[in-house]
């Protein structure tokens, strides 16, 4: 810092008439240029439709780019090495662009926000599962109040990031509804009893004229869908109008709107399920043969191998004694048939 000071003394002491007067030049004509630079700009600015936050921050950065190179030329007048202190500028920006990044990631953001015209103040808008009125935008925030009037300031990072649902953007909205009723309504009744009660409201448009159509069976009930168009303003309004008045009109007429129910019913009739009486077959040992890929050991190799001829015998008797027993239980089950069936006769 003292080097600096000392080469502006030298300068103004040892620098010729000449210098010095260029310097003062400079100085004098680029403050009188900043200015009217300005003032052009601003007027430009001010004839165009860009929102007046968005103006005034563009010509303070405008602004400060100007100061900025005039100040770099006077030092360049003075003898400074301009080189070295371009470097030294781009190393403070860059730090103070990394700590602050998410600062300049909102100011972009909202440089976006104000510019596309996504919303305006006064507008309605649903973010991320908040609702609320805009009441200021910001190159930072976007602050909203909500019906239950808490505060809400959001990034305007994440406003970009998210779906946004503007309910005020347009100066009609279309309010929609979906009455149930029983299924021994008559539908045709139904249908006039809402369009009536919708075009009863002098809040509603008669063109488009409301609506209301059957639009499901449902388990339990019949549901009807309808809408009608109104101001913005009177939303909600309308809303509740129609809803309190619909389900008026449907005591007044006897229309009853269904809970979900289950039909319970007894059964008297006898059930008979076929039985087969034959019971279960004996067990016969399936022969197994060994698996021609064994990998036989030394010891299977000098095995012997004990031949029993009585085996074959008792294979034979078995299956004739399961035979034997499925013809006893066929002659037993044509026994029973026969039976039932005289005793349904007899009946």
């Amino acid at each position: 810092m003292k080097e600096f000071w000392n080469k502006i003394v030298n300068f103004f002491e040892n620098g010729t008439i000449k210098k010095i007067v260029l310097f003062f030049a400079i100085l004098v004509i680029g403050i009188i240029a900043i200015k009217v630079l300005m003032k052009v700009i601003r007027k430009i600015l001010g004839g165009t439709k860009m929102e007046k936050i968005a103006q005034q921050f563009l010509c303070t950065i405008l602004k400060f780019v100007m100061w900025l190179a005039l100040i770099l030329i006077l030092l360049s007048t003075l003898g400074f090495n301009i080189t070295g202190l371009l470097t030294a500028l781009s190393a403070v920006i860059l730090a103070v662009g990394m700590a602050l990044q998410n600062a300049i990631a909102n100011v972009a953001n909202g440089i976006i926000i104000i510019s596309s015209h996504m919303f305006k103040k006064g507008d309605y808008i649903i973010v991320n599962g908040v609702e609320g009125n805009i009441t200021d935008i910001n190159f930072m925030f976007t602050t909203l109040i909500t019906v239950d009037n808490r505060k809400v300031t959001m990034p305007n990072t994440s406003i970009i990031n998210n779906n946004v649902t503007n309910l005020g953007a347009y100066p009609k909205r279309r309010v929609d509804f979906t009455f149930s009723v029983a299924y021994e309504s008559d539908v045709e009744q139904v249908k006039k009893i809402i369009t009536d009660v919708m075009k009863s409201d002098g809040r509603v448009y008669l063109d488009p004229k409301p609506f209301c159509r059957l639009k499901t069976l449902n388990a339990s009930s019949l549901d009807f869908f309808s809408n009608c168009w109104c101001d913005n303003a009177d939303y909600w309004d309308v809303y509740y109008y129609i809803v309190e008045n619909v389900y008026n009109e449907f005591k007044r007429n006897n229309i009853s709107v269904p809970f979900n129910q289950i039909e319970m019913r007894e059964r008297k009739d006898e059930v008979k399920m076929p039985i087969i009486e034959r019971a279960l077959p004996a067990r016969v040992e399936k022969e197994r043969k060994e698996d021609e890929h064994h990998d036989h050991s030394l010891k299977d190799a000098f095995k012997i191998t004990i031949h029993r001829p009585n085996k074959e015998k008792e294979i034979v008797e078995m299956n004739k004694q399961h035979e034997k027993e499925l013809k006893e239980e066929a002659k037993k089950e044509k026994e029973l048939a026969k039976k039932n069936s005289k005793q349904n006769k007899d009946k």
